[in-house]
């Protein structure tokens, strides 16, 4: 279902998904998921470090597959269509609006 609209992949192991977001800024993209769809995921960038220059991080959000499975795939559900939105007009899902109101 991710993988529909998002770069990601299952792990071998463990219970952490890495995806790119579209556009590249992990942490908007985060903000604007919490904001309209009320899922929470890390942005990648503020879990690495930067060195030589590059943060491994960047333009990839975290999610951790913890809660029951039928409350994974309503999140996932959600992230698809957020994405969608954020993909068709990502300056009417800026975060920043979202937030002050």
């Amino acid at each position: 279902m991710l993988a529909e609209v998002l770069d990601v992949r299952l792990p071998d192991a463990g219970f952490y998904l890495w995806a790119a977001v579209p556009g590249g800024d992990d942490v908007a993209f985060a903000l604007g998921l919490l904001a309209q769809y009320n899922v929470t995921v890390l942005p990648g960038s503020l879990l690495a470090r930067e060195s030589q220059g590059v943060n491994p991080g960047r333009g990839r959000i975290r999610m951790a597959l913890v809660a029951e499975a039928a409350e994974c795939i309503e999140a996932a559900q959600r992230i698809v269509a957020y994405t969608r939105t954020y993909v068709a007009a990502p300056s009417a899902v800026e975060p920043a609006a979202a937030a002050q109101a």
